[in-house]
């Protein structure tokens, strides 16, 4: 049995630890965060600490991999804690049983994959990404590191997700489409074309609303 640490005490941490023993070998230990008192208790979990005691406890064995519990609202900083350590300590990777991962699936790690997901043929998920409830990823995408997909978000074949994408819940995006890095795509658009500025999309077709610097 593999223990894993959570980096992020909140709603996506707890996520993850509820999850946790329905995806393999794993089983949680306790939280790393920053806002949380060490010592307490969290989904009868404890505190670890703050995140830089992360490589100490790594080293004393406290804990033999790790997951990522920041969400989508601190992408930056989700990206830049994984790249932290990255190479230094092994990330889980987490697949609910109930989701279907075809074998020819490359997915790499930190990912989580929660209930009732579909990865089909060839496809290929970078580091860091998370897969919400009911997420459909066609034969031969690649989502890109560190981007999220919400619950019931369809991405059809042969289309390529940049890094640090969110796709909002019920959103869709057509075959054969490249959607650039760092792009919003709001609850229950229909992406229809290339998304090549990053910012904030909505509607039906998909339309730029917002650009980011």
């Amino acid at each position: 049995m593999k223990k894993v640490a959570i980096i992020g005490a909140g709603d996506l941490g707890r996520l993850i630890a509820h999850h946790i023993s329905q995806c393999g070998n794993y089983t949680a230990v306790g939280f790393f965060d920053d806002f949380a008192v060490a010592g307490t208790f969290i989904m009868d979990l404890p505190v670890l600490g703050p995140l830089s005691q992360i490589m100490d406890q790594f080293t004393a064995g406290q804990f033999d991999e790790l997951m990522i519990g920041i969400g989508y609202n601190h992408m930056t900083f989700r990206k830049s804690v994984f790249d932290t350590y990255a190479g230094s300590i092994p990330f889980a990777t987490l697949i609910h049983k109930s989701s279907y991962v075809d074998p020819s699936v490359k997915i790499g790690q930190g990912c989580f994959i929660l209930p009732g997901c579909t990865i089909d043929a060839h496809a290929e998920l970078g580091e860091n990404v998370l897969l919400n409830a009911a997420a459909v990823v066609a034969h031969d995408s690649t989502i890109g590191s560190h981007s999220f997909l919400a619950p019931s978000v369809a991405v059809a074949g042969k289309t390529q997700i940049g890094e640090c994408c969110i796709l909002g819940i019920n959103c869709t995006v057509i075959d054969n489409l490249r959607i650039h890095p760092f792009i919003r795509i709001g609850a229950g658009a229909v992406v229809l074309s290339n998304l090549e500025v990053s910012g904030m999309y909505a509607g039906i077709p998909a339309q730029l609303k917002k650009v980011y610097s």
